[in-house]
């Protein structure tokens, strides 16, 4: 319900007021499974994606955003909740391996779901080194990957401001990747890094970002 009054109501008022470019928007698929693959600039890459994309989508974020207390916690529980997002806890294997194995059923449904492969928004507005995740999932679900690249949203809203401001954003499309050629591999360590960095490689393609060969690590606070 969340969802759809998101994007049927707030959707198009959004879109009118800062009129974001999109090109590309006819490689995501109108229908089955599909992962897309974006950079991560802002906290608002999470509204600006399915503000564009026609199909519903679904997004990991992180664990914390399901576990405050009191009526500010139960209201973050029951928004990211209706949004259909998959809570993710960072650097704890058993806890990100079973928020991969939750968007991996919802692939399996045939739905769309995002995953930014640098892990964590980039502070320094370059494109960093991807981890894995985004690899594995596509290899055990043989979904096709989008890779996406956002411009602009760390100027829409940069870190600690509430309010977007109105700039220039573009959102681009890549064409959909497919790694059917590695089924069967999703646990060759050489194979995930080899598909990892090449939906990173396109990524920067679309994005125009200079490119970091390091791990962004998570911000202090977000």
């Amino acid at each position: 319900m969340l969802y759809t009054v998101l994007k049927r109501v707030v959707g198009p008022v959004m879109q009118l007021i800062y009129r974001p470019t999109v090109e590309g928007l006819e490689n995501v698929p109108a229908e089955g499974a599909v992962i897309l693959a974006p950079n991560h600039l802002s906290f608002v890459d999470s509204v600006v994606i399915p503000m564009v994309v026609q199909r519903r989508v679904a997004f990991l974020a992180k664990a914390e955003y399901f576990e405050g207390t009191g009526l500010r916690g139960a209201l973050s529980r029951w928004y990211f909740t209706s949004l259909g997002h998959v809570p993710v806890r960072r650097g704890e294997g058993r806890a990100a391996r079973d928020s991969l194995d939750a968007a991996g059923r919802i692939l399996a449904r045939g739905e769309a779901f995002v995953i930014y492969p640098e892990g964590t928004r980039s502070l320094d507005g370059m494109l960093h080194r991807g981890r894995t995740g985004v690899a594995r999932m596509a290899l055990e679900s043989g979904a096709p990957v989008v890779p996406v690249g956002l411009i602009g949203t760390d100027a829409l809203l940069p870190v600690g401001r509430r309010v977007p401001r109105r700039c220039r954003v573009t959102v681009r499309f890549g064409k959909p990747m497919d790694f059917s050629r590695y089924e069967g591999l999703h646990e060759s360590l050489p194979v995930l890094r080899s598909v990892t960095d090449e939906i990173i490689y396109n990524i920067l393609h679309l994005s125009g970002q200079e490119y970091a060969d390091k791990y962004q690590a998570p911000p202090a606070a977000a």
